[in-house]
């Protein structure tokens, strides 16, 4: 059974334990990784760095914040989008960024979708399980994209 993996890109320790507890709550995911930075969400689909020996494939989705440290997620949307090999993996925003231009960039860029973060815990944590119902159980990712890399 292919591994449900998600990568999550987020500067926020709360922000991290909220999802992974959201997630963890509803079996979404065998297994989330997370990278501090934009640097860190790189390293490890390319496999660099502390990431060198990760198990092979894609994750199913790519939660990315934009605001982070080193490098920022529209920079981070910029490198998978670009690649061949990593454009067909799902990414979805997951900010506290409601600007217009970070949208709208984010669109550009070709995100999948554009979700800011909830401030109530509540509604974080609901917000977070839908994600996850949709990406890791509803959605049907491309043929063969899951497993490349």
């Amino acid at each position: 059974m292919e591994t449900k993996r998600i990568l999550m890109a987020e500067d926020n320790r709360n922000d991290v334990e909220l999802t992974l507890t959201a997630l963890a709550e509803h079996n979404l995911a065998n297994e989330v990784v997370v990278a501090r930075d934009g640097v860190e969400a790189l390293d490890y689909l390319y496999r660099r760095g502390r990431f060198e020996g990760r198990p092979n494939g894609n994750p199913l989705v790519i939660f990315l914040d934009l605001k982070m440290p080193r490098m920022d997620g529209l920079e981070v949307l910029r490198h998978i989008k670009g690649d061949p090999d990593l454009k067909t993996i799902p990414v979805v925003v997951l900010t506290s960024s409601a600007e217009e231009q970070d949208v709208v960039e984010s669109y550009n860029l070709g995100v999948n979708a554009y979700v800011v973060k909830p401030v109530v815990f509540d509604s974080f944590i609901e917000a977070v399980k839908q994600l996850g119902l949709f990406w890791v159980l509803i959605n049907e990712p491309p043929p063969g994209s899951v497993g490349k890399f």
